[in-house]
């Protein structure tokens, strides 16, 4: 005969069974067909744009987009690494103080000025749905679409916001022409855009499915993220590394942010701060390179930070070390990439003291630390490959965008190819 205990327990074991079926059928039900058709599956990131929050009159940069959008879409071009048999999306609402609704979105083959390859555009449904409430601070990631890609391939990605949508999340140096409509264009082959913009809006990732071996995410700042690159031509060293593991089925991901800084906030939250979301989050990052620190060591004593102490080299280095502690912990191989020289960086501009004989003997401290500590996993010695053999603290020449701190088209080609597959990927 049951005692009383025992009855308390079955009927405890009962309602802790029941709940448990009911929370896994509510998960069923808000993650629509994705949760269950996506065993057995291989979900990899192959584009990314890391969110920013908006500014204001603190830094002295447009944001090159709205304050906010209402009944308009904006079409975005994204050029994957590596394709799949099916694409996934994520939008952004990182920095969003209200919840932000969007009302449809598409995803097909980009053609020019904004237009779509006829045919291709597809809705992008959320849980079985055309549209869906993005939380404050939350990302939102679509239903699967059956949509085979190939590597490198130009997608245009379209999101109507039906509300008046303050637009607080962005990423400002997108490098790629996006274009704003009036109304609901998602299934507009021809985009009639009523003005243009080379940010990015709210899309932070696209996913494909597929069997490769992974992703390589770099990390950095605008170096990284292609100023001084020629714009809608996909030529930063991030896209030329791509290229070079498409062979090796691996996927590149940028996740830099121009004005990032090793240290500090501002443009972008620092690097510590970040890399939970832009980089342990992604699905499949077997390895990653940081080049960043060169915004910590110039920014103090200009105008984007007047009041600031420029960091000591043991600053700096406890910085670093907490990312490689960060990423081995994640199970990623980390590559530290020395910081390029920048004589004469941002001249003849309200920056004119970016760069001075002392800043730049602490870029060469914190790269002798580089490369002699042995605390990253790999070097890659970016300073070595732009570096001009006469002119040591300067750019070469054929690889200055001309600002004399980005490399250009070419500078990130040879950036690219100094990079040890081997020494990346640990084999």
């Amino acid at each position: 005969m049951p005692t009383k205990y025992s009855a308390a327990k079955n009927s405890q074991t009962l309602l802790t069974n029941a709940l448990r079926i009911a929370t896994f059928t509510f998960a069923l039900a808000i993650s629509g067909p994705s949760m269950a058709q996506d065993q057995g599956h291989n979900w990899v990131g192959t584009w990314m744009a890391s969110p920013q929050p908006i500014w204001g009159s603190d830094l002295p940069f447009p944001t090159k987009i709205p304050a906010s959008a209402n009944d308009q879409t904006f079409r975005q071009v994204a050029q994957i690494s590596l394709g799949g048999s099916r694409v996934r999306l994520v939008f952004s609402n990182t920095y969003g103080d209200k919840p932000l609704r969007i009302g449809g979105a598409s995803v097909g083959l980009a053609g020019d000025n904004g237009a779509a390859v006829p045919g291709t555009i597809q809705q992008i449904t959320f849980g079985g749905r055309d549209g869906i409430v993005i939380p404050p601070g939350a990302p939102a990631i679509s239903d699967p679409v059956e949509m085979t890609v190939e590597a490198q391939s130009d997608l245009a990605v379209s999101i109507y916001l039906p509300d008046e949508t303050p637009l607080t999340t962005f990423h400002w140096d997108g490098r790629q022409t996006a274009w704003l409509g009036e109304g609901n264009l998602t299934s507009a082959e021809d985009f009639p855009a009523t003005s243009t913009t080379d940010a990015r809006i709210l899309l932070t990732d696209v996913r494909v499915d597929t069997p490769n071996e992974g992703a390589v995410i770099v990390i950095g700042d605008s170096i990284t993220d292609g100023n001084g690159t020629t714009l809608d031509a996909d030529t930063r060293w991030s896209d030329f590394l791509a290229e070079k593991l498409a062979p090796h089925r691996m996927a590149v991901l940028n996740a830099g942010i121009s004005g990032g800084r090793l240290l500090q906030d501002k443009m972008g939250v620092n690097v510590a701060a970040r890399l939970q979301r832009d980089v342990f989050s992604q699905p499949g990052v077997k390895a990653g390179i940081l080049l960043i620190g060169i915004n910590d060591i110039s920014w103090p004593g200009t105008d984007f930070a007047p009041d600031q102490m420029r960091p000591t080299l043991d600053q700096m280095i406890a910085g670093y070390r907490q990312g490689i502690e960060l990423a081995r912990a994640n199970n990623i191989r980390l590559i530290g990439a020395t910081l390029p020289p920048f004589k004469g960086a941002l001249s003849g501009t309200p920056l004119e003291n970016y760069y001075h004989q002392d800043k730049d003997a602490l870029r060469q401290e914190v790269n002798r630390w580089i490369r002699e500590s042995g605390a990253f996993d790999a070097i890659v010695d970016f300073d070595a490959v732009l570096r001009d053999p006469e002119h040591p603290t300067r750019l070469i020449p054929a690889f200055d965008s001309g600002d004399h701190l980005h490399p250009g088209d070419e500078g990130n080609r040879a950036m690219a190819e100094a990079i040890d597959l081997d020494a990346l990927l640990g084999r």
